[in-house]
């Protein structure tokens, strides 16, 4: 895992300077600390912070083919590589390392942008062509590493994070009202769009050419819901499932250094954790989170799990005052607002592995978008059967059995319950129908805003775009685009993965994201997904014989961390005061000084806040550090490293 960066002259060449490319990696750093390597040349410059996984001895960046006509930097890993190497050598190529980047380099030699199609892992990747003096950039299928780039008069810059491109000439940023509006929809901005303007993310499935000072973006793979032909037993889908998830999980061990697991006590990471010591029964280190409230604490779970199979358990415990701390430089690693506080937990276990001396860890991620096991697909199928009668009393009460708290709760609150879910119900065909009552709702955020924009209330900016064939899939393959589309890389692998675990040079792997057993999972018959309303009903059968049956029959808890009394108690830090104050507010221009003064006044208070207003005040807090980091004093927010001096290798000056 690495951090690269990069910059292109578009239509002259000219100096691209050694030191600026040196700024650009001090700048990311945390996410590559082991070597550091350029290549600059009249055209091109390419630089690569490395974290040291695969390969260590000979495995430096940036990479060369034989005659040095192409160049590669490279952030991820490919768990395929060593059977592709097999291949390569037996087409004749010479490799000098025995690491994945080089496999890379050399199926684009064969296959050019295609190449992509042959990987299985995470990555994102710069290839520079000297002879046709053509940039190549590609992404991941499912978004796990970012990439993200600028244009600038004639240049275009690219890396890992958005901070780099702050040591581009000429470069500042200003937020992208736009953008905020969709993270007061969506949760997060929508790629390309990040919440700088002029900043653009090169999405998910998608690859980048710049050649001639043209620059063409083309996507390589979609998601395709369309269930598999004919029929077969359950029994035969388990079978498969297993073989895929196995393996998926196996090759994601590979590594010349050790490997640890999440393990949060839930049925994925579980199952993952239990293949690896069912497979590889060596030493396993497992990590966690214990919260301190026990609203949200999971740990008799953790500790059931890790005892049960027998792991070295390390357990990260998040106070209030954790996250309230942490907050300042969790948005410097995610470089956008968020609306939830819970990558302040996944930021701190991160810095518990590499405390541990850790830089791999396999997690459970991808199993709730790929195999339904979030509410929001189970409220979809509850509506629509509530929608052909939407005058029974007795329909919407299965909502009750997603939220058995209500049960408990009084008639008020359930009949509140039931006006929330019935707006829209009579609208099934909409395209967006499973996911429009939660952007509705969320969209209310959108009040504190102090311009409104397309996404705001008016209007639907930033809608996801939907594939050919879309209106055939399954209402349920349907609301799992949906969710994978708007949530699953522009938040959960990027606010709450990446950044938070690259903080601290970790590198997650996720079985479940393998392309191999999403494309399955994606063929599955509903009810292998979503059985009645019991979630990941094939995993289930999976894990039966591997985990606790206490384990196995969890309904699925949410992951979520604590927000108002992170921040509100007993009282605020001093940067919240300052970030929330109606000076920094009226200063930054992005929020209604009055509205935002009511929210902080009512948290201050003790009132507990609803789950919107709880959403408003982490995404105001989160957004005003952003601004206050990144646009009103970047350079004095975060000073580029100066304590741990890179090494610098395989420079290479190729001036014409």
């Amino acid at each position: 895992m690495c951090g690269i960066v990069g910059a292109l002259q578009l239509r002259e060449p000219g100096l691209i300077s050694e030191e600026m490319l040196g700024r650009m990696l001090a700048r990311i750093q945390h996410r590559g600390p082991d070597e550091f390597g350029t290549f600059v040349d009249d055209w091109c410059g390419l630089g690569n912070a490395r974290l040291s996984i695969i390969d260590l001895s000979s495995g430096q960046q940036p990479i060369g083919n034989e005659d040095g006509s192409l160049w590669i930097v490279f952030n991820g890993e490919i768990f395929n590589y060593p059977e592709l190497r097999l291949e390569l050598l037996a087409r004749g190529h010479q490799l000098s390392t025995h690491c994945d980047t080089e496999v890379v380099l050399h199926l684009y030699e064969d296959y050019g942008p295609d190449c992509l199609k042959h990987l299985n892992g995470q990555f994102a990747i710069a290839i520079w062509d000297t002879r046709r003096r053509s940039l190549f950039l590609g992404r991941d299928r499912m978004g796990v590493r970012p990439i993200f780039y600028s244009l600038q008069d004639d240049r275009l810059f690219f890396s890992s994070e958005t901070k780099s491109l702050l040591e581009a000439p000429g470069m500042s940023f200003r937020i992208d009202r736009e953008a905020l509006a969709e993270v007061f929809t969506f949760w997060s901005v929508q790629p390309p769009r990040t919440i700088f303007e002029g900043i653009l993310e090169l999405p998910p499935a998608h690859w980048m050419l710049v050649e001639d000072g043209q620059v063409q973006i083309e996507r390589y793979w979609q998601l395709d819901f369309t269930p598999a032909a004919g029929k077969r037993s359950d029994e035969d889908w388990l079978e498969e499932f297993e073989h895929l998830l196995v393996d998926a999980t196996l090759i994601r061990l590979r590594a010349d250094v050790p490997v640890g697991a999440y393990l949060s006590g839930g049925l994925d990471s579980s199952t993952t954790t239990a293949l690896i010591r069912k497979h590889i029964p060596n030493r396993l280190e497992t990590y966690s989170i214990a919260f301190r409230d026990p609203d949200y604490d999971e740990s008799q779970y953790q500790l059931r799990m890790a005892e049960h199979l027998g792991t070295r358990h390390h357990i990260v415990h998040c106070d209030y005052e954790d996250i309230s701390r942490a907050l300042p430089e969790v948005i410097w690693h995610t470089e956008t607002p968020i609306l939830r506080t819970s990558p302040i937990p996944m930021f701190l276990l991160s810095r518990l592995v590499h405390e541990d001396g850790l830089k791999v860890v396999v997690t459970g991620e991808g199993a709730d978008e790929f195999l339904a096991g979030y509410d929001i697909f189970k409220e979809a199928m509850i509506r629509r059967f509530w929608a052909a009668d939407p005058d029974s009393s007795l329909r919407p009460r299965l909502l009750q059995k997603l939220y058995p708290d209500i049960r408990r709760l009084n008639r008020s609150a359930q009949d509140y319950l039931t006006a929330f879910f019935r707006r829209g119900l009579s609208e099934i065909a909409d395209p967006y129908y499973s996911h429009r009552i939660r952007w509705n709702n969320t969209r209310r955020l959108a009040r504190f805003l102090a311009q409104p924009a397309v996404g705001a209330p008016g209007g639907w900016g930033g809608l996801p775009a939907l594939p050919e064939g879309f209106r055939e899939w399954p209402e349920l393959g349907q609301a799992q685009y949906l969710e994978v589309a708007t949530f699953l890389s522009p938040y959960l692998l990027s606010s709450q993965g990446d950044r938070v675990a690259m903080a601290h040079s970790v590198e997650g792997r996720f079985p479940f994201l393998d392309t191999r057993l999403v494309e399955f999972c994606n063929r599955l018959p509903q009810h292998l997904k979503l059985n009645g309303l019991l979630e990941k009903f094939l995993l289930r059968k999976l894990a039966a014989p591997l985990l606790p049956a206490e384990i196995t029959k969890r309904v699925k808890r949410p992951y979520r961390a604590p927000i108002h009394r992170s921040f509100f108690q007993p009282a605020p830090a001093e940067y919240v005061r300052e970030m929330l104050s109606p000076e920094s507010i009226q200063q930054a221009g992005l929020f209604q000084s009055e509205m935002v003064a009511r929210l902080v006044s009512k948290a201050a208070s003790g009132a507990d806040l609803t789950e919107v207003e709880d959403m408003g005040l982490v995404g105001i807090l989160s957004t005003q550090i952003v601004f206050d980091r990144f646009v009103k004093s970047p350079a004095a927010a975060r000073p580029i490293p100066q304590d741990k001096p890179f090494k610098t290798i395989n420079l290479i000056q190729n001036r014409i």
